[in-house]
């Protein structure tokens, strides 16, 4: 038969990794121009996720799970961010990080408290991967860190 490589599915798996990297982009939204969760999140789910916009075509997600991270972040945000801030340097306050990096972390330590279903492995390669989509060279190291930190408050010595 021909060459049907090209014809395959999207794994559910590149579903939940286009939609973490929408849910990341939603937040940094909301916290740069304080747009509200319901408005945000209609957005996305009617205009980019799978949709083409200004030329750019965003990648079929999994639209319940980037629902479920941006609600949950903002939710959880009185717990998600004391969190963070322990599992960075004693010198750096959550309120320094660029806030494409505060969405990243956010979003990554969401998902390490509330998708127990989920190894803690996939989940920090997935954040460190957003990561390198928007940062060259220290930023990604950071959320490495800061989500194996949590990783180990919250899960125990899962990470291995």
């Amino acid at each position: 038969m021909g060459n049907q490589d090209n014809e395959r599915p999207a794994k559910t798996a590149n579903q939940r990794g286009a939609a973490r990297l929408a849910a990341v982009q939603a937040l940094y939204q909301m916290d740069i121009g304080g747009a509200g969760v319901l408005e945000v999140v209609a957005e996305y789910e009617a205009h980019r996720l799978g949709q083409e916009l200004d030329g750019e075509t965003y990648l079929k997600a999994d639209a319940s799970w980037f629902r479920s991270i941006v609600s949950g972040v903002v939710r959880e945000q009185t717990r998600l961010d004391p969190l963070i801030g322990s599992a960075l340097q004693d010198d750096w306050a959550l309120s320094r990080l660029d806030s494409t990096v505060r969405a990243i972390l956010r979003a990554g330590t969401f998902e390490l408290l509330d998708r127990k279903d989920v190894p803690v492995p996939v989940i920090v390669t997935e954040y460190v991967e957003i990561a390198h989509a928007f940062f060259e060279e220290d930023e990604p190291k950071l959320v490495n860190a800061v989500l194996d930190r949590i990783a180990k408050q919250v899960r125990g010595e899962a990470k291995k």
